[in-house]
């Protein structure tokens, strides 16, 4: 059988995805119609495969990506410079709720985890130093080198120091969400033991964000003010340590339901396979862990702009809509506040996969989240509390976003890409690639590739292969940002700096 060169994703459109470079003058045929391609098309972009009048809405994946800016023919290159998006500013919307049910088999399957004293399961267990404030990264940086240099990690999976700029010089909004965050990576259960590393005259202060962490385990979590160190706080800083990591070195992984599994969603340097390979795999891989009793969190709220009605119609009750649609709008509050337009999107580098306006790559942006009905909304900073799927605000940036996943308790991050990118945040980043291409190309970035898809393979052939791949990151194998050692924290920051 003949490899298909084009795809139409859905009855209704307006284009088609060119899955091989076209030519002017070549030919497909398309709904039983010849049409002759205008202009050399790349692959992953679109061709119109009608007629279209200047205003007229061009349609993918069912829905509207934008509208032409002049006449257009059949067969004519679709891209930034003849699409413009329909996004403008804030909406009110109808709750018409969707009621979907999955059904999918529960496999009783499990991970090796670490399962810890409070109940939580870890699918690492790392000893980690977390400053307060940014004046101490650099004691904390000299802290894990010289316990990693003295243990060598042995009987432990890794001892990292989460850099970040700030707590302190921030106001109201910042200084709660540098506090909320900081808090979440220290209960984050893939630590097996945590340092908080503070100077002792930031604004977040020490005993009161010991406070914020509630009921902890004492022991396992410790606190050093520098600034009370009569001496060398390093040494005193490798006292610490040293306790921890003789506690940490006794946990072991133990068999554990894939219904403890969180997984967060994300996608980056999108592209044109984007929504049609790497997003549907991990969309499955979603509903996948729902049915299973399991946890997944989409975020990248600027990139839900376009196809938030699909989520929000998804929303399992009214309470859940109003609080998806105050989150798409406060975003969009966000952006009008600072004078930008709430379609300011995409990057260059998603036009040149052939993403041309933000509801074309939203579209396929929420792709990753399946079709499972949505069980909870958060706050950004929020720490997970409902099992299923749950949408997170926070903005799209590539490290912000995987940060707020990571941090709102997501054991792991799948992020699907077109274009590559190397990176990872605190907890296992799993790259996807959209098209065998990149995976060729940049292995030591891709932990799998759903371009697989454009090469023969079915989704039903390559799930249960994806499935496997991800529990086994869960039960210890190396991502690859892991094995590179590529791993930050990037916090959000709206407001002023003093």
């Amino acid at each position: 059988m003949e490899q298909a060169t084009f795809l139409k994703i859905n009855a209704a459109d307006s284009v088609v995805v060119c899955l091989t470079e076209k030519k002017q003058g070549d030919h497909i045929t398309v709904d039983g119609r010849n049409i002759t391609i205008n202009q050399d098309t790349p692959a992953g972009h679109k061709v119109l495969i009608k007629d279209v009048k200047e205003g007229e809405d061009i349609i993918k994946y069912g829905y509207p990506i934008g509208h032409a800016q002049k006449d257009m023919k059949a067969g004519d290159w679709v891209n930034e410079n003849n699409l413009k998006t329909n996004l403008k500013g804030t909406l009110e919307y109808t709750y018409q709720p969707v009621g979907e049910k999955l059904s999918i088999e529960n496999e009783q399957r499990t991970f090796r985890g670490y399962r810890r004293k409070n109940g939580e399961v870890g699918v690492r267990n790392e000893l980690w130093i977390v400053p307060t404030v940014g004046c101490v990264n650099g004691i904390g940086e000299k802290l894990a080198q010289r316990m990693r240099q003295e243990t060598g990690c042995k009987d432990i999976d890794n001892i990292c120091c989460w850099h970040h700029n700030y707590g302190c010089s921030q106001l109201s909004g910042d200084h709660e969400n540098t506090r909320k965050v900081l808090r979440d990576i220290v209960l984050h259960p893939n630590a097996g033991g945590v340092l908080i590393l503070s100077l002792g005259c930031e604004n977040n202060q020490p005993d009161q964000f010991m406070e914020l962490l509630g009921d902890y385990d004492k022991e396992r979590i410790r606190l050093l003010v520098t600034q009370k160190v009569e001496g060398d706080e390093v040494e005193a800083g490798m006292d610490i340590m040293r306790q921890l990591y003789d506690i940490a070195r006794q946990d072991k992984r133990e068999d554990v339901p894939v219904s403890e599994l969180r997984v967060g969603l994300k996608c980056g340097g999108s592209d044109g396979f984007s929504g049609i390979t790497a997003n549907p795999l991990v969309g499955e891989f979603s509903d996948w862990l729902v049915a299973q009793g399991g946890t997944s969190v989409l975020t990248e709220v600027p990139e839900m702009f376009g196809a938030e009605t699909i989520l929000m119609n998804r929303c399992e009750t009214k309470e859940l809509f109003d609080k998806t649609v105050s989150m798409i709008n406060n975003f969009k509050e966000y952006f009008l506040s600072h004078g930008e337009p709430v379609g300011e999107n995409p990057s260059p580098g998603n036009k040149a996969g052939g993403i041309s306006t933000l509801e074309d790559k939203a579209l396929g942006c929420t792709q990753k989240c399946g079709r499972a009905p949505v069980s909870g909304v958060m706050e950004y900073g929020d720490r997970l509390q409902a099992r299923g799927l749950n949408l997170l605000s926070a903005p799209g940036n590539d490290l912000v976003a995987s940060t707020a996943l990571a941090s709102c308790g997501c054991h792991l991050v799948l992020f699907t890409t077109g274009r590559g990118t190397p990176f990872g945040t605190f907890v296992p980043t799993m790259k996807i690639a959209t098209n065998p291409t990149l995976a060729a190309r940049k292995p030591g970035w891709v932990d799998f590739s759903a371009g697989q898809l454009l090469q023969g393979r079915t989704m039903q052939e390559l799930l249960p292969e994806f499935i496997d791949k991800v529990l086994s990151v869960a039960s210890g194998e190396h991502a690859r940002n892991e094995a590179n050692d590529y791993r930050e924290i990037s916090i959000f920051k709206n407001g002023v700096t003093l």
